[in-house]
């Protein structure tokens, strides 16, 4: 592993999903999931994450799209916390996951409502 990009990445994960979470993650990773958790870091946010060709607002918004396309809401509620950390509003998470009813059907985009509420309201958002 390149422990350059993996600090990169620690310090991009830390930044978008929030230090806690992120260090939460780390401590709870065992001899079976840590490679992947470094592997992760090192990749996805290194990497990933880790150029400045686009910003970590427009990364975020991409990241709900393609999660919300994917069905993964326990993911999409960790990015969409992260999104707005990023200072995505609800204004723009709503235009998001109207884009996802159209291209993915209306109950995906339910499902994506179901979860933006939730988070938002933990926001103090809505």
């Amino acid at each position: 592993m390149d422990q350059d990009l993996f600090e990169k990445g620690l310090a991009q994960r830390k930044a978008t999903l929030g230090a806690e979470y992120v260090e939460k993650n780390l401590a709870a990773a065992d001899e079976l999931t840590r490679p992947f958790q470094e592997a992760m870091t090192a990749w996805c946010w290194g990497f990933g994450w880790g150029d400045d060709v686009i910003e970590p607002k427009t990364r975020s918004m991409m990241n709900l799209a393609m999660i919300g396309a994917l069905g993964r809401m326990h993911e999409w509620e960790i990015h969409c916390r992260g999104a707005i950390n990023n200072g995505v509003t609800m204004e723009e998470i709503r235009a998001i996951i109207h884009v996802v009813g159209i291209y993915c059907g209306v109950p995906m985009s339910l499902e994506c409502f179901r979860v933006a509420r939730k988070v938002l309201e933990e926001r103090g958002m809505l």
